[in-house]
């Protein structure tokens, strides 16, 4: 392994360590040296990669947001449109214990955004990428004639709005609202501007 590989390995690992320690005592309780010790690695190496919490918990974030979209991307070119939406949606509500942790790291981001301009800098671009995000399967769909022609910034800002609402009660373990009640309300309102089937797609 070359160095530059060997940075490039070091700086995932304390990514991924830093998502998780922030996941799970919050942002304002961590230390560069709490994230140093889960990642096994000095702090001057974690301050070599990262001088500042805030520049840490940045670039966690994104990269957490990146790792979010992997599955999906994969057959994103071959499979129905209905499914790659599907899939889309799955990996937005927080169905299982890593996408719960993407999940706390939204909510972390949330409350430092109404303080901190670059946090709030920080959601309003992640943010513009899940649009896109969702916003891109729904022209394709359109594309490929899977969906009938719909306002797809309209019904993208929708699809945002209801995975945050479901999400945090989802997050919260409301009775209420379980995850097929989450899907299927979801779904529910795309269905009609999609002209597609209201069942969602266990595919």
């Amino acid at each position: 392994m070359t160095k530059a590989e060997q940075a490039l390995e070091t700086r995932e690992r304390i990514l991924r360590s830093a998502c998780e320690v922030i996941a799970d005592i919050g942002f304002e309780n961590v230390s560069m040296r709490k994230v140093a010790e889960h990642a096994g690695v000095s702090k001057a190496l974690l301050h070599y990669h990262f001088d500042t919490r805030e520049k840490l918990f940045a670039e966690a974030m994104t990269h957490s947001f990146a790792q979010t979209g992997v599955d999906t991307a994969a057959d994103a070119d071959s499979a129905p449109a209905a499914v790659v939406l599907a899939g889309i949606l799955r990996s937005m509500l927080p169905s299982d214990d890593e996408l719960r942790q993407d999940w706390k790291l939204w909510q972390e981001l949330w409350v430092r955004a109404q303080r901190d301009p670059t946090a709030r800098h920080l959601a309003v671009d992640l943010y513009d990428q899940l649009h896109s995000w969702v916003g891109g399967a729904i022209e394709r769909g359109i594309a490929t004639g899977e969906f009938e022609t719909c306002d797809v910034t309209a019904l993208s800002t929708l699809v945002l709005a209801l995975c945050d609402g479901l999400g945090i009660r989802l997050m919260l373990a409301d009775p209420r609202v379980g995850m097929a009640t989450a899907r299927a309300t979801i779904w529910g309102a795309l269905a009609p501007a999609l002209g597609i089937d209201p069942a969602f797609p266990e595919v």
